[in-house]
């Protein structure tokens, strides 16, 4: 097929490249060896920070590993992680790979039941985890093929004075009791690298997609896989530095955006990885970090550069330090990426993937020429069609909406243990994304929706991003999600759910008003919301992607209230 995409590919990006053929840890061992002591890793907290070289996490690595031998993990074997991006899951998550087994990210948010699902489906021997969390994973171990539990606290890393005054802050906590604690097990490990085989067509992660949609199901990314998206993004950032970037590390390692842009593309450039000690993303620390530490590379989702952009007195923060925002997991609005890159000076691009892509596939070019609503090009060696939605064959016409299929080195496997679903997802020997896109003239793709989220509407097809775009276009509105409910004429209709701006202080209804009548003057009528909801915030996943699903949900359920009532 004609990639026509390449025309339009900056200068100094290539058509196709080389990958090497190592396992993932390689080039934190390279980096060691090149820059011993550079900083890998750094801890940054209100307070203080503290620094890990690359000499310090390379072994660190190799103990993890070696305790993990001791502890009977044997080459693919799986080891969770649960944690969130602490430099514990740095060390944990190369030093599992260096064992030769895979590991299986989790959400530090997951629920007792969630995270059942993930260990029994994976068949995980090993967790790494919060001691605060044994106490859930304690209710559910007998589901499980859990061996080992290996505890660490937040603080475990800190430097002195702070741990101590933060053990002693947290003192009088109940610590539950059991599993084996990370610091003593690293301590009592050799730093000796292990020295085992591990080809790059071994399993890398189990990383659990589809948790919103359904059953979550395991995307089996290989090294190859991992080594081969994160080369293309080093490509892709032209200018990045070996051994002078500081990558801006918030969004989360468990992840397969966050594992593969904001650290391993990171490690594999020699790049220091910014972790900030916060639980749930914090808008006034992270704008402190950026000022005090000076990332130039910030990788991150739509909601954290609105969160940024509308902090009070965000201009006192010297945020120009950041020379590249790469912004994915959910579309980003032109007004969003206009502010940010006004605050900062940056260039923020837009880009897409999916997990079972490892994940990224398509990306604006940095400093070449960006579309407005365009997720970019498609990266080097990755091929991408618009086929007709129905029977997944047909090539859409140039500009025509179909369903974006995916072929490229850092395409998954397939589905842990679930053949069917990965025939339906691999079929033809291209990944079917469930998105509908559409690609122009020089190559760029734009996201038109989920396919599962299009709306029918008295039989015709309504795409809600496109309604959302026109209430984002009303100057109070901060967000907007559109969805389909049940009708039992219609098929569907189309209900909105609104988050205003910070100060709007207006009557809710008056806004609706406003609203409707913006919608009834740029949307043909069957695409006009026939209920606008104003609501303090939209359920989100732990990236910052709208769960229409749980919006879907919520209102069906209210419906059948009304109705019981």
């Amino acid at each position: 097929m004609e990639r026509i995409w390449l025309k339009s590919y900056e200068a100094g990006v290539p058509a196709t490249l080389s990958y090497p053929k190592v396992p993932l840890y390689h080039f934190l061992e390279e980096s060691a060896r090149r820059i011993p002591r550079n900083p890998a890793v750094m801890l940054a907290a209100h307070n203080f920070s503290s620094v890990f070289t690359y000499r310090q996490v390379d072994l660190l690595a190799n103990r993890f590993a070696n305790a993990l031998i001791w502890l009977g993990v044997r080459p693919g074997d799986r080891v969770a992680i649960q944690l969130p991006n602490f430099p514990q899951y740095v060390f944990g998550f190369y030093g599992a790979l260096k064992a030769g087994a895979a590991v299986v990210p989790i959400n530090p948010l997951y629920k007792s039941q969630e995270l059942a699902t993930v260990l029994k489906n994976a068949r995980a021997k090993v967790i790494l985890t919060l001691s605060r969390f044994v106490p859930g994973l304690t209710e559910i171990m007998a589901q499980t093929s859990i061996e080992s539990v290996i505890v660490t606290e937040p603080y475990d890393f800190f430097p002195f004075p702070w741990k101590q005054l933060a053990w002693f802050r947290l003192r009088g906590e109940h610590r539950p009791d059991g599993g084996l604690r990370f610091p003593a097990l690293l301590r009592s490990a050799s730093a000796r690298a292990p020295g085992l085989r591990v080809d790059p067509d071994d399993l890398a992660i189990l990383q659990y997609t589809g948790g919103t949609t359904g059953v979550p199901k395991g995307a089996m990314l290989t090294h190859r896989n991992l080594v081969a998206n994160f080369t293309q993004m080093r490509h892709w950032l032209t200018d990045l530095q070996e051994g002078k970037e500081r990558f801006l590390s918030v969004a989360p390692f468990f992840h397969v955006y966050g594992l593969t842009v904001a650290l391993n593309t990171a490690i594999s450039v020699g790049a220091t990885v910014i972790c900030v000690v916060m639980g749930l993303f914090d808008t006034r620390l992270v704008a402190e970090m950026i000022a005090r530490h000076k990332p130039t590379i910030f990788p991150g989702v739509p909601a954290m550069y609105v969160a940024i952009n509308q902090l009070k007195d965000i201009q006192k923060y010297n945020l120009r330090s950041v020379r590249v925002c790469v912004s994915g997991s959910a579309p980003l609005p032109v007004e969003v990426q206009t502010r940010f890159e006004r605050l900062t000076g940056a260039t923020v691009v837009e880009g897409y993937g999916l997990s079972e892509a490892a994940p990224g596939t398509h990306v604006n070019p940095v400093y070449g020429k960006r579309k407005v609503g365009s997720i970019g090009l498609p990266l080097p060696d990755t091929d991408a069609r618009i086929v007709d939605p129905d029977t997944g064959e047909r090539e859409m016409p140039l500009g025509e909406p179909g369903e974006l299929v995916i072929r490229g080195p850092q395409v998954m496997q397939g589905y842990w243990e679930a053949p069917e679903e990965t025939a339906d997802a691999l079929g033809g020997g291209w990944l079917h994304t469930g998105d509908i896109a559409r690609m122009d003239e020089e190559g760029y793709f734009f996201i038109v929706e989920r396919k599962k989220d299009i709306a029918i509407v008295g039989g015709l097809k309504v795409y809600p991003r496109e309604v959302e775009e026109v209430l984002l276009e009303h100057p109070k509105v901060k967000e907007a999600a559109v969805t389909g409910v049940g009708h039992k004429v219609r098929g569907e209709l189309l209900v909105a759910q609104v988050v205003l701006k910070d100060g709007v202080a207006d009557d809710p209804r008056q806004v609706r008003r406003e609203l409707l009548e913006l919608s009834r003057q740029r949307l043909a009528p069957y695409k006009v919301p026939r209920r606008i909801e104003i609501v303090s915030a939209l359920p989100k996943s732990a990236v910052g992607k709208v769960l229409r699903r749980e919006i879907r949900d919520a209102i069906a359920r209210a419906e059948r209230d009304r109705e019981e009532d």
